[in-house]
């Protein structure tokens, strides 16, 4: 993919699909290191389920026989001389806590580092194509730190305004934008 950000947003439609209601996307960056977390409380992988995700022959989809969201991610990362894992539990195994873990690590300086891209727009299709999700955000680099908490916004709004109303994905945009634009100064 040209856009680590359009590897959030597939990674993240893979929680969606697997029921999660509550789904964790951490970005941490320094200098040198790009780190990405997903977090989702989705029904969960079998242990061979996991050893086989990262081979793009390997998809619990009906629609096509190859699954390249894991696969291309692991090498985005590999190829940095980064690292990728994986972890899981099924909702079978622990039905009060299950779900998946997906940590990527980049190294920026290395010639083969893809940009991180249009994360805002990321964030907010997400929010758009699965409002009742509860989405974490969080990108820092150092002290500074963009958020983004659809529980807080839904606790504020309440339940009669939809998180995917023209205008509160509007000011979600905007918020994201405004956070970003001294993100990196």
């Amino acid at each position: 993919m040209k856009e680590l950000s359009l590897n959030i947003l597939d990674i993240a439609g893979n929680s969606v699909k697997a029921g999660a209601t509550r789904i964790i996307i951490a970005l941490t960056e320094t200098d040198e290191t790009l780190s990405i977390v997903f977090e989702d409380n989705g029904c969960g992988m079998t242990k061979e389920q996991v050893e086989s995700v990262t081979d793009p022959f390997f998809t619990t989809r009906t629609t096509r026989n190859v699954g390249l969201g894991i696969p291309f991610l692991k090498l985005a990362a590999e190829q940095t001389g980064g690292s990728f894992s994986i972890e899981s539990t099924p909702e079978k195994d622990s039905p009060g806590n299950h779900g998946t873990k997906t940590t990527a690590l980049f190294y920026k300086n290395n010639i083969d580092f893809t940009p991180l891209g249009d994360v805002v727009s990321t964030v907010t299709t997400l929010i758009m194509g699965s409002p009742a999700t509860d989405w974490l955000f969080t990108h820092t680099y150092g002290e500074k730190e963009v958020r983004m908490d659809t529980a807080e916004i839904r606790g504020v709004l309440g339940d009669d305004v939809p998180l995917d109303s023209y205008e509160v994905i509007e000011w979600i945009r905007s918020s994201l934008e405004e956070e970003y634009d001294s993100f990196y100064k």
